[in-house]
Formats: C-alpha cells, structure tokens, sequence
C-alpha cells in the first residue's frame, strides 16, 4: 500500500470513529455488544452505512436504527437458537432492536463455500457499502472492520459486489428500502 493511500485510510478510520463517538446511541449499543464478548464481533451493516450516508448528505441527526447487526464467528456453535438467547440477552440490558448472527452459518443463506471469518462473510455481502463494521476492542477503542478499503465505502455510492452470486440483490435491496428516496445523492455503481 502506497504512503498516500494508508495515510487516506487513516484519515478515515478517524473521521468514522469521531462519527461513532458522536452518537450517543450508537456508542450505547456499542458498549452494550461489547458486553458479550463474542468472537471477531462488530455492529454491522446499516449501523455503520447509514451513519455514512446521513453525515455525508449533511442530515443532522443520524438514521433511527431500525435494527442493529451484531455478527460475530464461532464455529463451534453455529444454531440460530444461540442467536436469539444473545438477542435476548441484550435486549434485557437495552430496548435496541439486536438482531444477531454467527457468521459461521450464514453461507449456506446464499450457497457458497463455508467462511472462515466475520471479514470472510462481509466480503460476500450484496453491496460493498454495506460490509463496514464497528467495535470497541478490549483497550476501549473503537475498530473499524470491513474487508474492503475505506475509501470505497466512505462515499454515496451502492457498489453491486460481484462475489455475491445474485447480482440483482443489491438492486432489490435499495428498492426495498427506499435508499435512493431516503439518500438522494447515492448512486450504483457496478
């Protein structure tokens, strides 16, 4: 990696941590995740994304969070029933809306070879906007955690991932949920 390009990177890790410790619902749910303990863990997906998009399209408060994804990877015990007890569990120490994975599991969702990390499974995700993650590390500093480079992903762009196998996902999925009427400014990206 060049100099210029790690000195970037850089610069944007900071700006996202400043960002998160901004929020003070998003640290809530930070320090209650951090609480479990769980293996290569991070608040995921929109809990990071949409924090990106609204500061970037200049909205003062920050998206409510319709649900926070906690992933975490253990092999060892991959049932959705241990998902919900986590859920359950943090839903006893906040009124967040958890919704928990064990990322060992999840590529039978969509039929590709098993992962071997929490980094692995991001990597699969529909849009590469998406696979960005947060969390507070055990020296209680926030860690930013995507496979990709964060310049790719501190942007307004919805970037279609080719390794995910159905393309059209990432379409769907914006559709969905009203990205483009939500964040105006975002455009696709093949």
């Amino acid at each position: 990696m060049e100099h210029r390009d790690l000195n970037t990177t850089l610069a944007l890790e900071e700006k996202l941590t400043r960002w998160l410790h901004n929020d003070d619902e998003r640290m809530h749910a930070l320090r209650t995740a951090a609480k479990l303990d769980l293996p290569q863990w991070c608040l995921a997906a929109g809990f990071v994304r949409n924090l990106i998009w609204d500061t970037l399209h200049g909205f003062e408060y920050a998206s409510a969070l319709e649900d926070i994804d906690l992933i975490y990877y253990d092999a060892g015990v991959i049932s959705e029933e241990r998902d919900r007890d986590f859920e359950h569990v943090l839903r006893s120490m906040s009124n967040h809306p958890w919704s928990v994975k064990n990322q060992a599991r999840m590529h039978k969702k969509i039929g590709v070879k098993p992962y071997h990390s929490v980094v692995d499974a991001m990597s699969y995700w529909p849009e590469v906007e998406t696979a960005i993650g947060a969390k507070i590390n055990h020296r209680q500093e926030i860690e930013i955690i995507s496979p990709f480079a964060l310049p790719l992903l501190v942007n307004t762009t919805v970037t279609i991932n080719s390794k995910h196998p159905e393309l059209n996902t990432a379409k769907n999925r914006a559709a969905d949920k009203g990205w483009f009427k939500k964040w105006p400014k975002l455009v696709f990206k093949d």
